[in-house]
Parts: structure tokens; C-alpha cells; sequence
């Protein structure tokens, strides 16, 4: 990019509205999509005997990890961290939390015959934004139905001053370049994540994000990816102070 293309970018703040609000739009119709994908694989009968339920509950997948995205880039073009961005931390009853999660995932999860382990403590409150924590989760969730074979984990712990919030499956685990796709993701420089290059840079970033946005006295959130837990598989990590 040259100096001339380089303040013609700067310059046009207009673009990069139109831009935002079309991404906003495509969310929308595949909110829509989503939707109806759910309402007609909620209520078929059972996939043995639905032809085609299979390829619903792909075209559900597909059209979940790209809700996921757009909302991280509108996130992102909203500048998700800074000061401005909106972040309404509140009490949070982690039951109440969990089954949000699972209830998002629970269709998405049976046409694909996945099975979802819960363990959290049934009594915890804890301060969070929750629709973010939420959306963190969810999008962990629906990654890890690419490396699992048939059982997922969520798992939630108060671990000292901190609330620890694991996503697991029981895949053969992340390969090294999504390991350090995780450690890159810590990095507080945006260009440290090759979006280009991983194609889980943007969510791992946002993830990222989200966490440190929720602080205590001197701790920040954080996440991180693993290998192993109570599944063997790969590990999605959420910290919270």
C-alpha cells in the first residue's frame, strides 16, 4: 500500500461503515438460517429416520461457525478491549450460564451425535460479562466438534481467585501450529495471530480479548490451549479473575 492508497483508507470512514453494516446484515440472515436450520431438526424425527438429517446438521455447523465469525469481526471493528467498547459486567449464577451454553449447542451437538459432559458447581455466583462469556464458549464449543469423536466436556471450577472455564473433547488433541495459534493469540499485539495462515486466529484473538477485558485488582483473564484433561483430547482454557 502506498501513501496515497494509505491516507485514501485512513480517509474514508464511510467505507468502513458500510462495511460494518453490511456484515451486520449477512449475521442477521444467517441468525435466520440458524434458526429455522434448529426449528427443523428440533422438531424431526429421529436422524435414522429423517433422510438428509445429516446434511442438516452440516449445513447447521457451517452456518454456526460463520455466525461466530461476523460477530468477532464486528466485535473486532468495534474495537473489543478499548475503553469504548460496551462491557456490562455482572453476578453471574454459573448453573444459569452453563445451561445457556449447552442449550445453544444441544441440537447442533445431537445431529452429530455428540455427546456434552456438564461439571460445574451448582451454587457459584461470579462476576462476568456474561453474553461475552457466553459467546466465548459457544464458539469454543462449536471448534471443538472438528477435532472430537463423539463426547465434549464443559467443565467449570473456582480454582483459588480464579474461575477456570474448560471446553474438552475426546479428539487425538490440537496439532503444534494450533498450540502456538493459542500462545499467539495471549500476545497483546494484533498482529502476533496470522489470520491468514490459522484459520482459528480470529476467534482465538477475540477469545483472547474478551478474557482481559474482565480484570480484579492486579489479575487479567486469560485463555489458553491444552492437550489432555478428563477426555484425553484437546483443551480450550478460559480464566477469569
Amino acid at each position: 500500500m502506498d501513501e496515497e492508497d494509505a491516507q485514501h483508507h485512513q480517509g474514508s470512514p464511510e467505507l468502513f461503515m458500510f462495511l460494518a453494516s453490511t456484515v451486520h446484515d449477512m449475521k442477521n440472515s444467517i441468525g435466520v438460517l440458524n434458526g429455522t436450520l434448529e426449528n427443523l431438526m428440533a422438531t424431526a424425527p429421529a436422524s435414522s429416520e429423517l433422510p438428509g438429517y445429516e446434511q442438516l446438521g452440516q449445513m447447521l455447523y457451517q452456518t454456526k461457525r460463520l455466525n461466530d465469525n461476523l460477530i468477532q469481526l464486528l466485535a473486532l471493528y468495534k474495537d473489543v478491549g478499548k475503553p469504548g467498547y460496551p462491557f456490562d459486567p455482572a453476578a453471574c449464577r454459573i448453573s444459569e450460564l452453563v445451561e445457556q451454553v449447552a442449550g445453544q449447542a444441544r441440537t447442533l451437538l445431537h445431529s452429530r451425535g455428540i455427546t456434552l459432559d456438564l461439571d460445574f458447581p451448582q451454587d457459584a455466583i461470579w462476576t462476568m460479562d456474561e453474553d461475552l462469556i457466553i459467546g466465548v464458549l459457544v464458539h469454543a464449543i462449536n471448534n471443538a466438534i472438528r477435532y472430537t469423536r463423539d463426547r465434549l466436556r464443559l467443565a467449570v471450577r473456582v480454582d483459588g481467585d480464579y474461575l477456570e472455564l474448560r471446553v474438552e473433547d475426546n479428539g487425538a488433541g490440537f496439532p503444534p501450529s494450533l498450540l502456538e495459534a493459542g500462545a499467539s493469540a495471549m500476545n497483546s499485539q494484533r498482529s502476533a495471530v496470522n489470520f491468514l495462515n490459522n484459520s482459528s486466529g480470529l476467534g482465538l484473538y477475540f477469545s483472547s480479548e474478551v478474557a482481559k477485558m474482565h480484570k480484579y485488582r492486579q489479575r487479567s483473564g486469560a485463555i489458553a490451549l491444552e492437550n489432555g484433561g478428563a477426555l484425553g483430547g484437546g483443551c480450550f482454557v478460559l480464566r477469569l479473575p
